[in-house]
């Protein structure tokens, strides 16, 4: 699987880790949906230092489709909310 975190650059990940990833990213939008900005800055950051700690980094001149987009380590509530509204980011 290929991983985008905006800002960043896209990270290849195994199959293996999805289950993981989708408990933090299934925490991270019940954080979103109850307006949560402590628990929901928390979460994303735990998000990406996953996928950075199991995933291989893609030279920045590789330029895969993603099949994961995560929002940048530093995008607030508020980016998320309306990068979702737009259609989404992040697969549901």
């Amino acid at each position: 699987m290929i991983v985008r975190i905006m800002g960043e650059g896209q990270v290849q990940l195994g199959d293996d880790h999805v289950a993981e990833l989708n408990k933090l990213d299934d925490e991270l939008l019940a954080e979103m949906e109850g307006g949560d900005g402590e628990g929901f800055r928390r979460t994303l950051a735990a998000l990406l230092d996953r996928v950075r700690d199991l995933g291989t980094p893609l030279p920045d001149d590789a330029l895969e489709p993603s099949e994961l987009i995560l929002p940048a380590p530093d995008a607030s509530l508020e980016e998320v909310r309306a990068m979702l509204s737009d259609g989404g980011l992040i697969p549901g």
